[in-house]
């Protein structure tokens, strides 16, 4: 998985900024840009370098900004909306969804977040090939820009790092004729073989779980 270029759109409050700093360098996120005025932003960088410390203002000074979120994205392959709304023609993910769906791509994506205030509008929408939306309690349908970050790096982290564990098609392909060659030694039939696999691919096995199996059934 190749990480995402997070993109704020409007966003409105330096405490967000600093937050968002901090989830990205806890799971391993390092491009961000800003969709804003080039007034605002100055702002809020002040104001971060007056109430936080220089650790955090250092941080958030690795902000870049955009006029638009067409610039912001130019050149990504995927883009995607976050947003609770639904839009004809866009799919839609959750965040584990989404992370489990870009765990094994290559492709360079952005991932984009809407003002705290109103999120992401419709033209803002057009921008993107799909859309994410967190599931929520229904008296509480929005969650907190910073936290939303959280939320979905942390599902990022996650599935990256679980996809980097886990036996691949190529790995489960080569254990099922390992498993084959065994019964068949023994005159069972393959379809015993493929039986017997069965559960192991829907387990979703890691490499050290494949490796025991792999030697348990060569001996």
């Amino acid at each position: 998985m190749t990480a995402p270029l997070l993109v704020l759109v409007r966003p409105r409050s330096p405490d967000n900024l600093v937050s968002i700093a901090w989830a990205m360098k806890t799971f391993g996120f390092h491009d961000w840009v800003a969709v804003i005025s080039q007034v605002h932003f100055t702002h809020m960088q002040q104001v971060v370098q007056m109430r936080f410390t220089p650790d955090e203002a250092a941080m958030v000074a690795t902000l870049r900004r955009v006029e638009s979120l067409d610039e912001a994205v130019a050149g990504r392959e995927i883009v995607v909306g976050t947003t609770m709304r639904e839009f004809a023609g866009k799919p839609r993910m959750t965040p584990r969804e989404l992370a489990l769906y870009q765990a094994h791509s290559e492709a360079s994506w952005a991932l984009v977040f809407g003002a705290e205030s109103n999120g992401l509008t419709g033209d803002d929408v057009k921008s993107c090939n799909a859309l994410s939306f967190i599931p929520t309690h229904p008296d509480q349908p929005s969650v907190n820009l910073s936290q939303a970050v959280v939320l979905y790096a942390y599902e990022m982290h996650a599935a990256k790092t679980s996809a980097a564990t886990l036996v691949d098609v190529r790995e489960l392909r080569a254990l099922r004729e390992t498993i084959a060659h065994s019964v068949r030694e023994r005159g069972i039939s393959r379809r015993t073989a493929d039986e017997l696999v069965a559960p192991l691919v829907r387990a979703e096995l890691t490499r050290e779980e494949r490796a025991l199996h792999e030697e348990a059934w060569s001996a």
